[in-house]
């Protein structure tokens, strides 16, 4: 007995289709209720705060070369959108594409401002309460202090990008998480999911793109540790908190983040969303021509 006769489809969806789930799921999202919005968001900045975590704990002492570790570290980091995905969350990053709804006039420019405000803040919460536990936590203590030097390096190397740098990898980032939960769109199933995560997040990370959800915890957490680590994890990494001099919350808030989320939403709004949309929804295009 074959699937089709069990009425069980396991084929991807073919990209039409993919655009209208998508638009279908940006109506939802844009009207949820907002404190359901929000507690879904900070399950999402946790979720991806666990990737970080992962991927820093693994790149830690790597002897691998730079492309090796930097794949590594990739591969690893995926488990923060398989969460979001698997597990049901809000991601702002991925929320980008709600503008496949409003482009098609099924939602509002405020519900769309309403939704990414919301969820970025939601956001927020979930990575830096996440870098609060880790640090108190201690973890960052583990491989006599390796692993904490490492969260320092990662931190102080995310604020001293160029204003205009991080705004472009903050573009290229988002374009591939968009193009992830795009092809998430199209899966049938839960393996389906994971493995059209895998290939765009791990070459995201790979290739040093910044990603706004991921650094309110990779930032925090190098701000945390700069501020609170006793004089003995000092003492056994060789180095000083004076060693850090640009590692502070307004270089995270202005070099950083501003840009890394402006990148964020041409990458994944425009990009990949209003792309997709004038592909496949634009309505002079509606029953003109298959795309199958």
């Amino acid at each position: 007995m074959t699937t089709e006769h069990i009425g069980f489809n396991v084929d991807a969806l073919v990209p039409k289709a993919m655009a209208h789930k998508a638009e279908a799921a940006g109506v939802a999202k844009a009207t949820l209720g907002p404190f359901r919005m929000f507690a879904l968001a900070v399950l999402a900045g946790a979720f991806i705060a666990l990737g970080a975590i992962f991927a820093t704990t693994v790149t830690t002492g790597s002897t691998l070369s730079f492309g090796l570790t930097k794949l590594l570290g990739g591969l690893v980091f995926c488990l923060g959108l398989i969460l979001v995905v698997g597990a049901g969350a809000e991601l702002f990053t991925g929320n980008n594409l709600i503008v496949l709804a409003w482009a098609d006039r099924k939602i509002t420019t405020w519900q769309v401002l309403r939704n990414w405000i919301i969820v970025y803040l939601g956001n927020f919460v979930g990575s830096v309460a996440t870098a609060v536990m880790m640090f108190f936590s201690r973890q960052y203590t583990f491989a006599n202090g390796a692993l904490g030097q490492n969260a320092l390096n990662i931190a102080n190397g995310k604020v001293n990008l160029e204003f205009g740098q991080a705004l472009v990898l903050g573009i290229m980032c988002n374009a591939l998480v968009c193009l992830a939960v795009w092809l998430c769109m199209g899966a049938r199933s839960a393996t389906d999911k994971i493995l059209a995560i895998i290939f765009p997040i791990t070459a995201f990370v790979a290739a040093g793109f910044e990603h706004s959800v991921a650094n309110m915890y990779f930032i925090p957490m190098g701000l945390l540790i700069k501020a609170g680590a006793p004089a003995e994890f000092w003492e056994g990494i060789g180095s000083t908190a004076v060693s850090y001099p640009s590692l502070t919350w307004g270089n995270f808030f202005l070099v950083n983040l501003l840009p890394v989320t402006i990148g964020n939403i041409i990458g994944g709004a425009l990009m990949v969303g209003l792309a997709y949309w004038f592909i496949y929804l634009r309505p002079s295009w509606t029953g003109a021509q298959s795309f199958d």
